[in-house]
Parts: structure tokens; sequence; C-alpha cells
């Protein structure tokens, strides 16, 4: 099944793309309140912009850049997939647009950036706080591995697995994937 983006021969706009694109928003949006309200107390975040030490604040650019690509796989779940981050909507359509082509969790990998971009700017390093870290990033791996891949597989068959087989999990491409049609 090929799918047809903006920009390229044969695509038109039916509107079929708004409505999931803005339910992705939503969830995204949802999913990003969420942990903002959760997290920074858990992880001993304090805004006190005026104690923080100047070179901290070099941190917000990869924060910045982490959410920023987190958010653009939102809507690339929308827009392209059909579908929102959320499991009880989950896309249609395998998302290989956009960050995809280079890194098959760039989501994750943005939220991570952001985060630990916001750790270093407002965090304190406490041992409980870096164990946390340390076990969400194991937690997320294995979802990964033993949940999200697993299901995908089943979904996508052939279509993910070469997917798989051409852009790497965590480390990005130097160069975007294309499926040669």
């Amino acid at each position: 099944m090929a799918i047809r983006h903006a920009g390229t021969p044969g695509f038109t706009d039916d509107g079929s793309h708004w409505p999931a694109a803005v339910a992705s928003l939503a969830v995204g949006a949802f999913f990003f309140s969420l942990w903002f309200w959760l997290l920074p107390s858990w992880l001993g975040f304090q805004v006190e912009a005026e104690r923080a030490a100047p070179w901290r604040w070099i941190a917000v650019v990869p924060s910045v850049l982490g959410f920023a690509v987190a958010l653009r796989c939102v809507w690339d779940f929308g827009w392209t997939g059909h579908g929102t981050p959320a499991p009880f909507a989950p896309p249609r359509r395998l998302v290989v647009v956009g960050f995809y082509r280079y890194v098959r969790n760039p989501m994750y990998v943005g939220f991570f950036m952001g985060w630990a971009g916001l750790w270093v700017v407002f965090g304190r390093a406490s041992a409980w706080a870096i164990a946390f870290a340390i076990v969400a990033v194991i937690g997320v791996n294995l979802f990964v591995m033993f949940y999200e891949e697993p299901h995908l597989r089943r979904v996508f068959g052939a279509e993910y697995e070469e997917y798989c087989r051409n852009v790497n999990r965590w480390a990005p491409r130097l160069h975007p994937w294309r499926k040669l049609d």
C-alpha cells in the first residue's frame, strides 16, 4: 500500500486526515499535560530561574527540540497514521514519515531529550531521581521490545518487518530511509 503525502503526485486532501490529526493532538496534549503535571515534583524539578546556573540554560535547546520532535510525531500519528498515540485509538497505517524515517521510536527519543534538558535546567540529580530515570528508560525499552514491536508486526506484517530491517530502534540514521516502491 503506497501512502501519498502532500506535495507528491497523486496526493489529494479530501479532509479525512483532519479528524484523526486533531484527535491525535488532543491525546498528545493530554499526555504532555499529564506528564508535566506529575513528573516535575517526583524528579525534584523546581522552577527557580534566578537560582539556576547560567550554563544550565544551554539545556533548554535540546529540551525544546526534543519536545518538538515528540509533538511532530503526535501530529504524524494523526495525519499519516489516522490514529493517536493512545493504545485505544492507535494509527491505522504504519507511520514512516518525518522523524520515523530516521529512528523507529522518535517520540520516545524526543521525550527523553526534552525531559533530560529540563532536568539539567531545573532538576537535582538525587540518587532516587537517577534510579527512577534508569528504571523508566529500561521499562520503556522492555515495553517497546515485548509489546509494541510484536503488536506492530502482527498488525502491519511485512511492511513493518522491512521498516525494522532499515531503521534502528533507538539510534537515528544519518540519512532518512526511503522505502522503494
